[in-house]
């Protein structure tokens, strides 16, 4: 029997009742996102792959231009 995912909303969301953020649900070693204004899609991925995700996105390394391999 699965079991309901306890979602988190981002700490960068608006705060409001409106559908303006990401959440994060966490089922054994598997991390789970979605977007609040559509709650059934979902991008399902160990937490090692987004934590690059994430540094990525923090550094600038995703943005626009040439591509760096470090």
């Amino acid at each position: 029997m699965a079991h309901p995912l306890h979602w988190q909303k981002s700490s960068f969301s608006e705060g409001g009742d409106g559908n303006t953020c990401v959440e994060l649900a966490r089922a054994h070693t598997t991390l789970h996102l979605r977007e609040s204004d559509t709650p059934h899609t979902e991008v399902t991925m160990a937490p090692a792959p987004l934590a690059h995700l994430l540094h990525g996105i923090k550094t600038g390394r995703l943005g626009t231009g040439t591509p760096r391999c470090d």
